[in-house]
Formats: structure tokens, C-alpha cells, sequence
């Protein structure tokens, strides 16, 4: 069996797919919500660890707007996974640790998607110097 650096373009389709879904469902649910509605984000949003509501919900925004941008254009994708992971390991473990794995679902389903691209990468199929290009090597 001949082995290639270059991996089927159904991998590629898959990791667009994958980034394109979790990150519009972050977006969607929780990320713009939180913009639109900052100022009534500010008297809800958790504060597990005593930084008040402003930074809180200011590190939210980064993780659950900003981070996803980068990776639905497939720049800094593994790096802009790493706030994603870690507000949402911190919403399933300190925030609602009571929740059972059927009320948690979304929360870990996301946790899921955004980890598997921290390991995989974007794949090839990304924007880049801001050109929309099928970049040619290894994802």
C-alpha cells in the first residue's frame, strides 16, 4: 500500500464541514446572543471564578464569537480552539456540574467537535491571506 503526505479530499470536506457546523452553532446559540444582548448578558452570565461579570462575559465573547471566525476561515484553527475548549470544559465541570450527560449534550457534543479540530487542524480547505485557496501539502 502506497502511503501519501496528502490525504483524500473527503478529509478535507469533512474538517469544513466539521468547522463550519460547530462554528455556526457556537455562533448561533451562544456567541451572538451574548453581543446583541450584552447588557442583559452582564446580570446573567456565571462567574466561577470571581472575575466579575464584565471579564466573564468578555472572555465568553472571545471564545464563543471571535475564536470561531478564525476557525471557519481556517486560520490560528488549533490555537482559536483552546478558549472554546476551555469555557466550555469550564460551563460542564464548574458552572452546571450537576447536569446529567442528557441535559449537558450540546455543551459536550461541542467540547467534542472543537477538540477533534484542536488535534486535526482546519485541513486544507481554508481562507489564507485572506484568498479563499485549496492550500496544496499537509492540512
Amino acid at each position: 500500500m502506497k502511503h501519501s503526505l496528502s490525504q483524500p479530499p473527503r478529509i478535507d470536506a469533512g474538517l469544513f464541514f466539521l468547522r463550519l457546523t460547530g462554528c455556526l452553532l457556537l455562533l448561533h446559540v451562544h456567541g451572538l446572543p451574548k453581543v446583541f444582548h450584552f447588557s442583559e448578558e452582564l446580570t446573567r452570565i456565571e462567574d466561577p471564578f470571581g472575575l466579575g461579570a464584565y471579564l466573564s462575559l468578555l472572555a465568553a465573547i472571545v471564545a464563543e464569537v471571535v475564536c470561531p471566525l478564525f476557525i471557519l476561515l481556517g486560520v490560528f484553527t488549533r490555537l482559536a480552539c483552546l478558549p472554546i475548549i476551555g469555557v466550555l470544559l469550564v460551563a460542564m465541570l464548574f458552572v452546571h456540574p450537576g447536569w446529567s450527560i442528557a441535559e449537558g449534550q450540546f455543551g459536550w457534543l461541542l467540547l467534542i467537535i472543537f477538540t477533534t479540530l484542536a488535534l486535526t487542524g482546519p485541513g486544507r480547505w481554508r481562507v489564507f491571506g485572506g484568498v479563499a485557496e485549496v492550500e496544496r501539502g499537509a492540512g
